[in-house]
């Protein structure tokens, strides 16, 4: 036993020399290639093999011929050990600077693709982690595409818009200062008119410049759908009379939900607007309340407007989406359904539209209180 634990005390000695000796040369390599620590390490093994073997070969007192034999073996082991390891660590250089050069996409705007061939697992998962990245990189330029894109076209479009009533209201301020007006109570209606529309449109760009920068103020509160379309359809009923237009409220339940009453009124009203403009004469926009199926509340405003094409039907709710035919005042900066969009995500719910017979339906879904 104790001749067991002599040969175990000097094999450990010499292969903790040898694991010293071995830590101090990765210390110094450690900004080298894997393929020069991979070597290092297996060298480390042998040697702390042989350097106990040593150890114990002169603690007992070995024949030359037994040593020779033992280092032989060692010797073996060695050079087949570090080849190896020499052939480990070029494959996974090889690999780690293909998966290097297939990374350098992210940096020009491409996709990243996996390296064929097998890999390690951790070079595997780093794989797979990278190309869920390229997919969340390659949406978030796409978001931002759209919404520069976006942006442009609403400068266009305010510029347009703002454009016509300020000529409008400088030729007939120019025209009652001169006193060549003829009638200068219709010009005095008009500005005043002009003004309000003005106002709408700033309004209504500070609604959509809170929402976008997510400060928008919500003071949510118990209220019944039923309230709610109620209050839109009395807001809406003059001027649905002025274009002719039936305003109908059916299968409207009593459906309770945990909204700011001002912003979603702003909703219901900027969906009836809409529909109302879009509508012929005699013709009817409808507006009911359900439950979803998957326990929300749906409200929805259908019009009379003949549908939309189906391929501006992903861009309705776009800042500044006005339509092919939508480019006369009445029609707005065509920021309402961007503010309709805003608001009701910032309720966590969702805003959608669809064609339906004769014309278009926009649902608004929400969740429903509490009981």
């Amino acid at each position: 036993m104790e001749a067991t634990l002599l040969i175990a005390l000097f094999a450990f000695l010499g292969a903790a020399a040898a694991g010293l000796l071995g830590a101090g040369v990765l210390l110094l390599i450690r900004r080298r290639s894997l393929t020069t620590h991979i070597t290092v390490v297996a060298a480390v093994a042998v040697g702390a093999m042989f350097a106990g073997t040593l150890a114990v070969a002169q603690a007992m007192f070995l024949s030359a011929h037994d040593l020779t034999v033992v280092t032989t073996v060692v010797a073996m082991a060695a050079v087949v050990s570090l080849v190896t390891a020499l052939l480990l660590g070029r494959w996974v250089a090889a690999r780690s600077r293909a998966l290097t050069l297939a990374a350098r996409s992210f940096g020009d705007g491409g996709d990243f693709t996996s390296p064929d061939g097998p890999a390690t697992a951790e070079l595997a998962a780093l794989s797979r982690e990278l190309e869920a990245t390229s997919r969340k990189l390659a949406e978030s330029r796409d978001r931002e595409r759209a919404l520069e894109s976006s942006r442009r076209e609403l400068v266009a479009w305010i510029s347009h818009d703002l454009r016509t009533p300020l000529a409008g209201l400088r030729a007939m301020s120019e025209a009652l200062e001169d006193g060549v007006a003829a009638d200068p109570d219709r010009y005095l209606r008009q500005i005043r008119a002009e003004a309000e529309r003005l106002n709408d449109m700033v309004s209504d760009l500070f609604e959509l410049s809170r929402i976008h920068a997510g400060t928008l103020a919500l003071s949510p509160s118990r209220i019944s759908v039923y309230d709610l379309i109620g209050d839109a359809l009395a807001g809406a009923d003059p001027l649905a009379r002025e274009h002719g237009v039936r305003l109908v409220g059916d299968r409207v339940e009593p459906v309770p939900v945990e909204v700011d009453g001002k912003e979603m009124s702003r909703v219901l009203g900027n969906l009836l607007i809409n529909a109302i403009r879009r509508t012929p004469a005699d013709g009817t926009v409808a507006v009911a309340a359900e439950r979803s199926p998957d326990g929300g509340v749906v409200l929805s405003v259908t019009d009379g407007c003949g549908g939309i094409p189906e391929e501006d039907l992903p861009r309705v709710f776009d800042t500044g989406w006005r339509g092919t035919d939508a480019r006369t005042p009445p029609a707005g900066a065509g920021l309402g359904l961007a503010i309709v969009r805003g608001i009701v995500e910032a309720h966590h719910g969702r805003a959608a539209v669809r064609n339906v017979s004769g014309g278009c339906r926009f649902e608004v879904t929400l969740p429903m209180a509490d009981v």
